[in-house]
């Protein structure tokens, strides 16, 4: 194993972030064989930041886009990083991993992510945990075990490849879990002191307000498969957490949008009779030990010899 990683960053108007992301990469025990960063048509000081940069790290290489007006989330996000992968040749790296421009991690953040896929060849993806910072404290997202991260998505090439890489759609950050399940790999988020991911801006956030952000979430639920009994009792879940209550009706709110304006879905067969069995099977055994069971099987079906079959890559 080589151990050559690329990085492909998507950002829009990240002036006030993108340096504390830029001096952690570079503070990397192993950096990047390449780093492309994906500039979305910002308008503030990004492009003289990426300037910089690039004069002083050889492995920065920047994509300019036009400027589309807003900031893109959801698939815009990554038509974007397509932009990125599509200036390189994937089959140069040995791992691809989506970053994005608003975070801080640890020097050994790579370094300990390629380690553990070397103790596990089935690991397809991993990350380690989301953090806020409040105040002198960091607090942990509520964010489960069973897939990497949104922020820091580090995939296997091979893996990458396999599971037909991003859907270009919202929720994609939760769709790419289950197809690396369902294509013979296991996706994990790891707690380590060295894998602390600190985000400088809160997920379920929106440009426009936290509330848009949550109704996103729910747009995103009905575009990938979830029944709205599961929708139900993840909202309920999120009432826990700040802003209280609204931080789930958000949620169920934006599901009933989709619903009702009959927005188009994720239509992948395998992918969907996969999904609507593992969240069915959370609720009766919980998400932890629902989890553990999936992963089981797929080494169980590697062990057989039935690895999963490999879906087309999305085209740059």
């Amino acid at each position: 194993m080589r151990n050559r990683y690329l990085l492909i960053t998507p950002c829009r108007d990240e002036a006030d972030y993108l340096q504390h992301t830029i001096d952690s990469v570079a503070s990397q025990t192993v950096p990047p064989a390449k780093w492309v960063v994906v500039d979305d048509g910002s308008t503030d000081e990004t492009p003289q930041i990426l300037a910089r940069a690039v004069e002083q790290y050889p492995f920065i290489e920047v994509v300019r886009r036009e400027d589309r007006g807003r900031r893109a989330v959801g698939p815009g996000v990554i038509d974007a990083f397509y932009a990125g992968l599509e200036a390189v040749n994937l089959d140069d790296y040995d791992f691809v991993c989506k970053l994005d421009g608003d975070l801080e991690f640890q020097p050994r953040y790579f370094e300990r992510l390629m380690e553990l896929m070397a103790e596990d060849p089935l690991l397809g993806n991993v990350s380690g945990k989301l953090y806020l910072r409040y105040g002198d404290r960091l607090v942990e997202e509520r964010l489960r075990d069973d897939n990497a991260i949104g922020p820091s998505k580090f995939y296997r090439t091979e893996c990458f490849k396999a599971m037909g890489g991003f859907v270009r759609q919202v929720s994609w950050d939760g769709i790419d879990g289950h197809m690396c399940r369902l294509h013979g790999w296991i996706p994990a988020a790891r707690e380590e002191p060295e894998l602390q991911v600190i985000h400088l801006r809160r997920m379920g956030s929106s440009e426009i307000s936290f509330w848009e952000g949550r109704k996103r979430w729910g747009r995103g639920k009905y575009f990938m498969g979830s029944r709205f009994y599961y929708v139900l009792a993840q909202a309920f879940y999120r009432m826990f957490e700040r802003p209280y209550i609204i931080s789930g009706i958000g949620i169920v709110v934006g599901y009933l949008q989709a619903v009702r304006a009959r927005e188009t879905r994720y239509e992948n067969p395998d992918y969907l009779k996969f999904f609507r069995r593992y969240e069915l099977e959370s609720l009766f055994l919980g998400r932890g030990r629902t989890t553990a069971k999936f992963d089981r099987e797929v080494r169980e079906r590697h062990a057989r010899g039935e690895a999963g079959k490999t879906t087309p890559l999305e085209h740059a």
